[in-house]
């Protein structure tokens, strides 16, 4: 193993060596500087070429030539959605969407809504060099697995020019990048059309062809990434903006583990589970005192703009209950407009396994939102609390949403930021748990009727989400009272059964006596 790490770091510092000896003094001007500058600092770049030529660097020295001169003249480093026309996202023609059984991202291309228009090929090619750029710098050049669903098309949709693009990605320009391409009921109008595909690909590639139906199809792909026609039973339905679900992100300030305070707060709530029943009323006047405080922290944020942890700022009233984690709330975080001025809410992580369970946040705006702890892990029989929160003057929008990752960790690993940054390198994209949330914007506040009532009686006025609030912690209560009747229920029950057991013994003893004695 030593000895094939060695010569492969061999051929990775003759393909930089020779590249720049014999290309770049004659072809500078030819390639992007950013895209030279990564060949002598990536090493697994340089290693994804090597191994697409099969470790033969006159080869491979060839296909960085090629893609260099296509990614400058194809701008890829500069592409972006601002660049790009807003109607090609909004077709819904290409994006990158789900996974296939081996943990391999699914790009889709529904052939259906692409029309040939010599006009617009050259920004359709340059999409789809966007979608594969942006999914390697960050995924760091994992593998795809191309889907052509090519349902309800016919000969008008037939484009070899661009299908030969798609193929030439990632025969040429994208090392080491494909690992299938499944196609899905072609029309058999098109059988000689992907023959010649075939011989595009050349021998190595065309074992990665895989022809499917919707009785076969899930071979590949389970029917959880599937949509129905494919006899699968993923809801997705593509929409732009913003860019689909697969494109969260870590949040902007990520903020480790959580801190002592944090700690201590969760660790309130986690020990309120456990109390007897006789307590309940302790933990109503807890909670009560901390609602007071919600109203004194949205004073203190208007005069001197503090930043204070938003502890009641519970909009749950649902809660997910996945496999590792129940997450409260269920589907969205309530966010007020500009003129509400909510810019924090609350997440409530439960560990239902027996493990510790590593999670991590990502977020379709990461520009926006701060959210502490982003990445870290919750331990068994345990709840903790995430904290988002709106960054400066940004406002929350009903098109931001959030990805909650979860996974099971074993009890010997450590649960330090190494340990959690090493762990989700290497967990299997199957035993990852995902949920996504969406944002909500409260737009108005209290009713005037309200306010009138309330200022007849000399009651501070109270908002919609004071009120949201106040009935979240009085659910919860409701719910932890519900705990402990089902406990003392079951000891009852208990009680019951060994009472009657005691009595069948005690009569079975009386019967054995008294049949002694006659």
């Amino acid at each position: 193993m030593a000895e094939q790490r060695q010569d492969k770091a061999a051929l990775i510092s003759e393909t930089r060596r020779r590249f720049e000896a014999e290309y770049l003094p004659d072809k500078s001007d030819k390639y992007d500087s950013r895209d030279v500058e990564r060949l002598q600092q990536d090493d697994k770049w340089v290693e994804n070429y090597l191994i697409w030529r099969h470790d033969v660097v006159d080869d491979t020295l060839k296909m960085i030539d090629e893609s260099f001169q296509w990614r400058k003249e194809y701008t890829v480093n500069d592409l972006s959605e601002s660049v790009l026309p807003k109607w090609l996202f909004e077709i819904g023609a290409l994006f990158l969407h789900g996974y296939d059984k081996e943990g391999y991202k699914l790009f889709w291309f529904k052939v259906k809504h692409h029309t040939r228009d010599p006009k617009q090929q050259l920004e359709k090619k340059k999409l789809v060099a966007f979608w594969l750029e942006h999914y390697a710098k960050r995924d760091h050049g994992k593998p795809l697995t191309v889907v052509f669903d090519m349902a309800e098309t016919g000969i008008s949709h037939i484009d070899l020019d661009f299908v030969r693009f798609i193929v030439n990605c990632f025969t040429d320009y994208y090392p080491n990048f494909l690992t299938k391409i499944v196609i899905f009921e072609m029309p058999w109008i098109m059988n000689a059309a992907f023959k010649i595909v075939k011989g595009w690909l050349g021998p190595d590639a065309i074992s990665m062809l895989k022809f499917t139906n919707k009785s076969d199809v899930q071979e590949y792909i389970s029917g959880e990434y599937l949509p129905p026609h494919m006899g699968g039973t993923d809801s997705f339905k593509y929409s732009y903006p913003p860019l689909v679900d697969d494109d969260f992100q870590t949040p902007l300030c990520e903020n480790g583990p959580i801190t002592s305070e944090d700690e201590h707060e969760s660790k309130e709530e986690i020990d309120a589970d456990t109390k007897e029943a006789g307590e309940i009323n302790e933990a109503q006047n807890l909670n009560q005192k901390k609602m007071n405080s919600v109203e004194q922290i949205s004073k203190s944020e208007e005069t001197d703009k503090t930043e204070v942890k938003p502890k009641n700022a519970k909009k749950a009233l649902t809660t997910f209950k996945g496999p590792l984690l129940h997450i409260s709330p269920a589907e969205e975080l309530y966010f007020g407009s500009k003129e509400t001025g909510e810019k924090k809410c609350l997440i409530v992580l439960t560990n239902v396994t027996k493990n510790v369970v590593a999670f991590k946040v990502r977020t379709t705006a990461p520009e926006k939102y701060r959210v502490k702890p982003s990445n870290s892990s919750c331990e068994p029989g345990t709840s903790l609390d995430i904290i988002v929160s709106l960054h400066g003057g940004f406002a929350a929008s009903l098109q931001d949403r959030f990805l909650i990752m979860a996974a099971e960790m074993d009890q010997s690993s450590g649960a330090g930021v190494p340990e959690l940054t090493q762990f989700w390198k290497e967990v299997p994209r199957t035993k990852v748990m995902e949920h996504r949330l969406r944002c909500h914007v409260i737009e108005s506040s209290k009713p005037s009727s309200l306010t009138l009532k309330d200022n007849a009686f000399n009651i501070p006025a109270k908002t919609n989400e004071d009120l949201h609030i106040q009935l979240t912690h009085l659910l919860q209560i409701n719910r932890r009272v519900e705990e402990q009747m089902n406990r003392c229920l079951w000891f009852q029950q208990l009680s019951v059964v060994l009472s009657l057991l005691s009595v069948t013994v005690a009569a079975f003893c009386f019967y054995l006596a008294y049949a002694q004695r006659s």
